[in-house]
């Protein structure tokens, strides 16, 4: 297979990444609560069908277009997990008509403009913030919640579903007591603002979903429904923090070797950051880290090499500094295996996976959707 790739390319281990949606899927059962995974890291319909077998029934997506591809697939529980676009409402009704569709909102000026302009009835979910800050209801924002609340219940078309939560401050630790802390006290949060309108909506639900605390925590608790999403690849962010190890990342870069500059043994690679993006780990001696070297083999790849590292990206040049051993092993036209930072990111830039046995699987950014054939 490895001699059929001319061009940088994404390659899709089918058997790591189906072990670790059958590994989310499981520990979900095991704790009785609904997995809905957030399909934003993979975006292919190929890799959806996996899930499928596991069992899978609602989905999680980070757009309304990402909502229309996968509902042309045959989804039809999908939540919507950023707040609602308002400028798109023809996108919102258009779906709304075909599938149980979940939208969610932070503010009051979401939820009239959907009251306003819905013609089909809606899953409402308010987004809490409880500690990330990016964006959410704070938990004691009553009066705000309250008029929020009291808007969806004069109208038939707004369907008040639950309460939701994004844990995305667990990206930044390493330590598994805080990443639990903060997994508890979301729950805890969440719990508050159910409880203020239980008695009124006695079926109200409450979502989590971060890959950290879901991969992390054997025992989840609290919660109606999970949605992690950057699980079924992982990446060396996740490895860093400790939601998985080296065998369980699912994807790899491989980069064609076009440059070699033994004076500075740094090896040359066509892959940078309109491949892997920006992302970075930041080393313990300060300097950026953006991806691990590993060897490259027809049925997969090695766990990183020693003394082989992506230190730098530009556009389309990435820069590797090798030991003077890899430096000698590798010559201008090999392949060179890289494990991306971000595997979302890393993704949607790549536009298509090539899987070990040489199957190429779409993705949405690369396969548009036909208006005419959108649901």
């Amino acid at each position: 297979m490895l001699e059929h790739i001319t061009e940088t390319t994404l390659l899709l281990d089918e058997a790591k990444c189906r072990q670790n949606i059958a590994m989310m899927a499981d520990k979900a059962a095991r704790n009785n609560i609904r997995l809905r995974p957030h399909f934003k890291t993979h975006q292919s319909a190929q890799v959806g069908d996996w899930f499928r077998e596991q069992g899978t029934t609602g989905i999680t997506v980070s757009s309304l277009k990402m909502a229309r591809y996968f509902a042309a697939h045959g989804w039809n529980d999908i939540l919507v997990a950023i707040p609602v676009n308002i400028r798109d409402m023809a996108l919102v009704n258009e779906l709304a008509a075909r599938i149980q569709l979940h939208v969610v909102a932070v503010n009051i000026e979401t939820v009239e403009a959907l009251a306003h302009q819905l013609q089909h009835p809606v899953n409402v979910w308010l987004k809490i913030d409880t500690g990330y800050h990016r964006t959410g209801i704070l938990p004691h924002s009553h009066e705000e919640l309250d008029q929020i609340v009291a808007l969806m219940e004069k109208n038939d078309k707004l369907r008040f579903t639950g309460v939701l939560a994004h844990d995305g401050h667990t990206y930044k630790q390493t330590d598994k007591e805080v990443i639990r802390t903060i997994h508890h006290t979301t729950v805890f949060l969440l719990h508050l603002v159910r409880d203020r309108y239980k008695a009124r909506f006695p079926e109200l639900l409450i979502s989590i979903g971060d890959t950290p605390s879901c991969s992390i925590l054997e025992t989840i608790s609290g919660v109606d429904e999970i949605r992690p999403g950057n699980y079924v690849f992982y990446d060396l962010t996740q490895q860093h923090i400790g939601s998985c190890t080296f065998e369980q990342i699912a994807v790899c870069m491989a980069c064609p070797v076009i440059a070699k500059h033994p004076e500075r043994n740094e090896i040359i690679v066509h892959g940078g950051s309109v491949h892997f993006s920006k992302d970075n780990l930041v080393q313990a001696d300060g300097s950026e880290l953006f991806g691990r070297v590993v060897e490259l083999s027809e049925s997969g790849w090695s766990a990183p090499l020693q003394g082989i590292e992506l230190v730098s990206l530009s556009q389309e040049h990435g820069t590797v500094r090798a030991s003077n051993d890899l430096f000698d092993r590798y010559k201008i036209g090999d392949l060179l295996g890289i494990l991306p930072i971000h595997s979302c990111l890393t993704a949607d830039l790549m536009k298509g996976y090539v899987t070990l046995d040489g199957k190429h699987l779409e993705h949405l950014s690369g396969v548009p959707v036909p208006e005419q054939n959108v649901l």
